[in-house]
């Protein structure tokens, strides 16, 4: 053990360094550090819970890559079909991070009830289709059956459009469907609302309906192997570009394989911006708490300037004094650092367990309850840094100790 840790150790266990003058500041300096820690936890947690929680809304919906025809990719409708036989399905081995892949169709519509009508971007899914993506949305009934032998009337509707239309579990409703041809009379079906669903994402919610994808085959003369697209799901949001431009690469020349950003480009801009806040709060909490380690610092030095004078007069140097108030000071700052994760880690877990805070306006972040999401290694690295930052902002005020002559120090005891 060097000498200066040895000595930094005897001031912290001191009687005098607790009931002395600086006490009280340097109680308040361990107290922004730990607020501070709190404060920039909670904001990575409800940053990027955020973050994930729209990513996986938006993929729910669309998968995270979309595989279509080459002319066909910037329309919402399914126009030209798309062979379901393909080298990549039913399993895509051919990239890894692949965990599911499933065939889809969507028709645009208009539903007409005896008061009111509304337009609906109807999506037909078949027996691969992913419902473990949905099962948290669904609040009323249950999914509909597209596994039986023959098309059903099944379908399932938003809270949102059951509302607008007033609508309810087991309701049944027309839908007309526009021909290539508009000259022609519509396609009408007649569904049966069996299930209920809840994103929080209005706009998805505001006119997305999902039924069995062989009425769309059917409404547009499609064969029984024919759909709209393929949707990609992989288990790594991070990743997502490179793994676009490998699926992209992995199917024939007349496919598109685009990403959910480049589909919903405005989402993920919006999104991204959360980042720039999160850095933005994590700076200005470091340097609050850092000018509040630097105070405290400089009442420890003139508080033991008697010492100095005596450790100067016995031959130390000034960087092995700086050094002891050094280690003074990390101990300060781990002791906040310490309290901080306590309260931060246990407010998380409480928000994730609880969801006791809500949005006031959940529409506007697609979300009513506050979203947690963090992982281990942001808080080690938020605590890494914290440390460091604030010790090496000290560096500067301890070369204050270099100015300090023995013998007035000794005098001033």
């Amino acid at each position: 053990m060097n000498y200066e840790f040895f000595i930094a150790k005897r001031i912290i266990k001191a009687k005098q360094y607790k009931s002395s003058v600086s006490a009280t500041i340097i109680k308040i300096a361990i107290a922004a550090i730990a607020i501070g820690i709190v404060m920039m936890m909670v904001a990575i947690a409800t940053g990027m819970g955020l973050q994930k929680t729209i990513q996986e809304k938006v993929a729910a919906f669309n998968g995270h890559i979309q595989i279509t025809n080459f002319d066909n990719n910037k329309s919402e409708v399914s126009l030209k079909p798309l062979a379901i036989k393909q080298d990549f399905y039913p399993d895509f081995t051919q990239v890894s991070g692949v965990t599911h892949i499933q065939a889809v169709a969507t028709k645009a519509g208009i539903i007409r009830t005896e008061k009111t009508f509304e337009g609906v971007l109807v999506k037909g899914v078949g027996t691969d289709y992913n419902w473990a993506v949905f099962e948290e949305f669904l609040t009323e009934g249950r999914f509909p059956n597209v596994s039986e032998k023959r098309e059903n009337r099944e379908i399932l509707m938003s809270a949102f459009m059951a509302r607008r239309l007033e609508l309810k579990l087991g309701d049944t409703f027309k839908t007309l469907f526009l021909k290539e041809n508009t000259s022609e009379i519509p396609n009408e079906r007649t569904f049966e609302i069996v299930g209920i669903y809840d994103s929080g994402f209005q706009k998805f919610d505001a006119n997305v309906m999902l039924v069995d994808i062989r009425h769309i085959q059917r409404m547009n003369k499609w064969k029984n192997g024919e759909i709209g697209n393929f949707e990609v799901f992989i288990d790594d949001f991070g990743s997502i570009d490179a793994q676009t431009e490998a699926v992209d690469k992995a199917t024939f020349s007349t496919l598109k394989a685009k990403s959910v950003i480049t589909k919903f480009p405005f989402i993920f801009e919006w999104i991204s911006l959360f980042d720039v806040n999160i850095f933005l709060i994590i700076g200005i909490i470091i340097i609050v708490g850092g000018i509040n380690m630097i105070t405290a610092l400089l009442v420890l030095i003139l508080d033991r300037t008697p010492m100095i004078g005596i450790l100067k007069a016995l031959g130390s140097n000034d960087l092995s004094i700086r050094k002891i108030f050094l280690y003074n000071a990390a101990y300060l700052i781990g002791i906040g650092l310490l309290w901080g994760n306590i309260i931060g880690i246990a407010f998380i877990w409480s928000q994730h367990t609880f969801g006791f805070l809500k949005f006031p306006n959940p529409e506007q972040y697609h979300t009513s309850i506050i979203p947690i999401h963090i992982e281990l290694w942001h808080i080690l690295a938020l605590n890494i840094g914290t440390l460091v930052l604030c010790v090496l902002m000290l560096l500067i005020p301890s070369y204050i100790i270099t100015k300090i002559s023995p013998v007035k120090a000794i005098k001033f005891q």
